[in-house]
Parts: structure tokens; sequence; C-alpha cells
């Protein structure tokens, strides 16, 4: 006989993890204002480990419709800018030598 204490349970939990993962999805929306969480999902390839990008740059918002990421190493300029691209968030970054901007 099925418990429906459990059942309950079990269907509360993955409902739970549906609207956490909507939430996550919604917030990388690019709605008007630039939302540096919207990078979060990026992995780079530092040196032969894939790392999330916000562990190889710092990511800010200069303003309402920029991020700007500035990598630590100034070598990491070419593979953030391809794991952007590949990452296909509907933009294209642009580098000056210095800083990754969107």
């Amino acid at each position: 006989m099925l418990d429906s204490n459990k059942l309950l349970g079990d269907a509360k939990s993955h409902m739970q993890k549906a609207i956490d993962h909507l939430e996550t999805e919604l917030s990388k929306v690019r709605a008007g204002r630039a939302n540096p969480s919207i990078l979060d999902g990026i992995h780079v390839d530092y040196y032969g480990t894939m790392t999330p990008l916000n562990q190889v740059a710092s990511v800010t918002t200069p303003d309402a419709r920029t991020l700007a990421i500035q990598p630590w190493e100034k070598s990491m300029i070419a593979p953030i800018e391809k794991a952007i691209l590949v990452a296909n968030l509907g933009f294209t970054p642009q580098n000056d030598g210095t800083w990754v901007r969107d």
C-alpha cells in the first residue's frame, strides 16, 4: 500500500526544486538592467581546469546597461570571451586589452 504522506512529501520536494530552478533561470534573463548573475553559470578554461568566471575575474556593472569583467590575469581575456560566446547569452563581448565589456 502506498504511503500518501511520503508521496505528498516527494511531490513537494520536486515542486520546490522546480521553483528554485525557475528562479535561477529568471535571474539570468536580461531585461533592461545589467545583472552580474547572468554570468554565474559560465566556466572558463583556466590552465586546463574549468573554473567559474567569478574565480578568475571581477564582474561589475559600471552603468545600468553594461557588464564589465576585469580578469586578474591579462592572459585570461581571450578564454573569458570564448566562454561567454559559447554560453550563447545573446550578447557579444568586447575587450579593450584590460577589460571585457558588454
